[in-house]
């Protein structure tokens, strides 16, 4: 399906709480689902548009009884893929489509959580490259080359050659080791280039961290 503004987003949303887990427009998310809530989620999606909303718990705000507090701005994904697996799990991936603002969190039967959401604000989210003009790609990969030397790190080149600014830069920030008020921060970013210097100066600060051997990928 084609999502041409904020208007072609469903107003409700179900939400997914996952803290960590950033989704941007027009990157991959790969999920494995297991909890039954979750499972259901799916099901439902399936049996609607396949959108689903990514949120994060707002660590920042004060508990209150049962239910976690949530972040306000989270991204909407399309279910592209979807497999299920012999143990009852599902193995799925976003597409992030657009970010969105919560509205409110309706009162609803089902297990999982579901918000009104409004993408007004974000309608730039639905051209790709949007607010791309300033982007500095050799400064984003001076500092990857830098992190990735720092923490005997691994990367495929060819593909990072390949990519477009905007899939550089929000793979590469869904991917990063960051905590959930970083990933935040990255999902807030008005634009592209916003998100590159933030990233680049999070990644600066990152560089004496040693996480050991592994191999990033771009979605």
């Amino acid at each position: 399906m084609y999502y041409s503004g904020p208007e072609s987003l469903p107003s409700i949303l179900p939400v997914f709480p996952l803290a960590g887990a950033l989704l941007l427009p027009r990157g991959d998310l790969p999920l494995n689902i297991f909890e039954p809530r979750y499972l259901a989620m799916i099901d439902h999606a399936l049996a609607g548009q396949r959108v689903i909303g990514m949120i994060q718990p707002d660590e920042a705000a004060a508990a209150g009884g049962s239910v976690e507090p949530l972040e306000r701005i989270g991204c909407a994904g399309r279910l592209t893929a979807f497999m299920e697996t012999g143990d009852g799990r599902y193995l799925i991936t976003l597409t992030g489509i657009s970010r969105f603002r919560i509205v409110e969190e309706m009162e609803v039967a089902t297990p999982f959580r579901q918000c009104r959401i409004d993408a007004g604000p974000y309608a730039r989210d639905f051209t790709a490259d949007a607010g791309n003009r300033q982007f500095n790609r050799e400064r984003v990969l001076e500092a990857l080359r830098a992190y990735l030397s720092a923490n005997n790190l691994t990367i495929d080149w060819d593909e990072i050659n390949r990519a477009d600014n905007e899939i550089l830069v929000n793979s590469l920030s869904m991917a990063a080791p960051y905590g959930v008020r970083e990933k935040q921060a990255l999902l807030e970013a008005a634009d592209t280039t916003k998100r590159a210097e933030l990233l680049i100066a999070l990644t600066e600060r990152e560089l004496g961290a040693t996480i050991g051997d592994a191999t990033i990928n771009l979605q």
